[in-house]
């Protein structure tokens, strides 16, 4: 049998394999992003099942076969459980998984996108906070930590979206969300992260849609 390792990271999908287990991808710190199976974490008395589920962060057990990983064991530090009872931030949670996996690769260090996943969906958890503006954040600043960015707005917009701009991209990741801007230099914020996106990527989220679908103003 092969080294038991243990890696921090965060559940960004979970999936039923056959009649008990789960197939996780999961964005770790030190392997980047892997996928893992947790055999028999769909039995009701499994110690796998709670983790099991996306947003879970925490530590987890593995032993590394040929093409995967299986779990052994999982210390969860954090289901983010707030987020369960809005389906709004379940949704905008959802998406930001997506978007992580994206631009996650096996084998790379994830500890940035971790930290900032953490942060992000820690803000999402406050319904008064403007969840358009939480969203292109979070977009702007995933892209910057793989590489894919602009260190100055793509569109003409204000002094203040433009400082904003600046701020998300240099900020320390604990204090990306810590600012406001008002609603016309917001929209303007958030359509040249639009822009920056229609240039670096060519893919349709299927969560973005989901978010579409049900109305809730996304852009």
């Amino acid at each position: 049998m092969s080294d038991l390792i243990t890696v921090t990271g965060i559940v960004l999908s979970s999936s039923p394999i056959g009649e008990y287990d789960r197939r996780l991808v999961i964005l770790t710190s030190e392997r980047g992003k892997i996928s893992a199976f947790a055999k028999g974490a769909r039995r009701p008395n499994s110690a796998l099942l709670a983790g099991s589920r996306p947003f879970s962060f925490g530590q987890f057990q593995l032993y590394e076969g040929r093409t995967s990983y299986n779990v052994r064991s999982m210390d969860i530090r954090r289901y983010f459980d707030e987020l369960a009872g809005d389906l709004k931030a379940v949704c905008y949670g959802t998406y930001f998984m997506e978007f992580a996996s994206y631009y996650g690769r096996e084998g790379i260090d994830e500890r940035d996108m971790i930290n900032h996943l953490y942060v992000s969906l820690t803000a999402l958890s406050h319904p008064e906070k403007d969840r358009h503006l939480i969203q292109a954040v979070f977009e702007l600043r995933t892209m910057m930590i793989h590489g894919e960015y602009s260190p100055q707005p793509m569109t003409a917009c204000s002094e203040s979206a433009a400082y904003a701009w600046n701020y998300v991209l240099t900020a320390p990741a604990g204090r990306v969300y810590s600012f406001t801007l008002r609603p016309e230099d917001s929209r303007e914020f958030i359509r040249s992260v639009e822009a920056l996106k229609r240039y670096y990527i060519d893919y349709e989220f299927r969560s973005l849609d989901v978010l579409k679908s049900l109305d809730f103003e996304v852009l």
